[in-house]
């Protein structure tokens, strides 16, 4: 208080002039929001765990793409199904793409996927394999997918039949950077999720993250070109597209722990208000150590994703049965990665 006392004491000041009394007014308004942003998040992530903020089943992990082209064996689906043994894991992302440009996937790229959708099903009764498809989008920059098109969208559709006759259990996608609005993505859901349902197979994407204020999505696409965030909005018409979202809660910025998990768990109250009853809704878990633009690997740990996860699911919806979270990602995963999923969450 005596800061702001003295800092209108200032601007009232006829000896200071115009220039300064402008500097003093913008340092104001972009250190108040932070400040409060900060301390928001901070609060986010005190307190107790309500009962019942463990697991439900449903969980998944993302693995590479070494699983389907010949570089695993039978020893390492031993290994797999004994670490995930006891856990809440359900689904497995295996990369199978990336697509191509144009939307169509050659067979070459899923070679041994019938071995191990074969292996899995037979050593680890329950647990359902989807086929993680994506392709990097030209919505920033001249060369990549264009969703725009017709012919793109038709072709990512046969890519997932072909992919879905190999005996997948679903088809996974992550597409980025994909824009909040973009209406050729949701048409496209509608068209997989037909497919899907006419399968009996699951439909799942990669979601980016809320804005954690209201159109942040259209102030950082002005300022930086890269939107980042979906409108709220546009995250609930993807999610009643499709059974299962996971939201990619990483790569966020924040620089230490406590604002890490209590951006977690804002992001997991935006989206569990919106999420359809009946649709899985996973949060990101960060099994990856990398220092980089956007994402501090001390801050970004699984353990403060969870504690955030868990905090957020008391309070806005602890009775969800369609919850979990989704390990980003087994090849990058140290010991300490599993030991916090299996202490926290398990």
């Amino acid at each position: 208080m005596k800061a702001l006392k003295a800092i209108r004491a200032r601007l009232g000041s006829p000896r200071l002039k115009w220039p300064k009394r402008i500097a003093l007014v913008l340092v104001l308004v972009i250190l108040v929001p932070v400040i409060a942003g900060v301390t928001a998040l901070r609060i986010s992530y005190a307190g107790d765990y309500e009962d019942g903020t463990r697991t439900r089943g449903r969980d998944a992990i993302w693995l590479g793409h070494a699983w389907i082209d010949g570089r695993k064996t039978e020893a390492d689906v031993d290994a797999f199904a004994a670490r995930i043994r006891g856990t809440g894991i359900r689904d497995l992302y295996v990369h199978a793409g990336p697509l191509e440009h144009n939307g169509t996937l050659p067979a070459s790229s899923y070679p041994k996927a019938k071995w191990l959708i074969d292996a899995v099903h037979r050593k680890i009764p329950g647990v359902r394999i989807q086929a993680w498809l994506g392709d990097e989008l030209a919505t920033e920059r001249p060369d990549g997918m264009r969703l725009t098109e017709a012919s793109t969208r038709g072709a990512i559709v046969t890519s997932t039949r072909q992919i879905l006759d190999t005996g997948f259990d679903g088809a996974h996608f992550d597409l980025e950077p994909l824009h909040s609005g973009d209406r050729n993505y949701l048409s496209l859901l509608d068209t997989l999720h037909a497919l899907t349902r006419s399968r009996g197979v699951q439909l799942s994407v990669a979601a980016h993250q809320i804005d954690a204020l209201p159109g942040l999505h259209s102030v950082a696409g002005f300022l930086t070109g890269h939107p980042k965030w979906w409108s709220q909005e546009f995250f609930g018409q993807v999610a009643r597209r499709v059974d299962q979202i996971a939201v990619m809660s990483y790569d966020t910025a924040m620089p230490v722990q406590s604002l890490y998990g209590g951006y977690v768990a804002q992001q997991t109250t935006l989206a569990l208000e919106v999420t359809p009853k009946d649709v899985d809704l996973l949060m990101g878990l960060p099994f990856y150590h990398e220092d980089k633009w956007g994402h501090t690997a001390s801050a970004e740990t699984a353990a403060a994703a969870i504690r955030g996860t868990r905090l957020a699911l008391g309070r806005a919806d602890r009775g969800r049965e369609r919850f979990g979270v989704a390990l980003y990602v087994d090849f990058a995963a140290t010991e300490s990665d599993w030991t916090a999923y299996k202490k926290g969450w398990s």
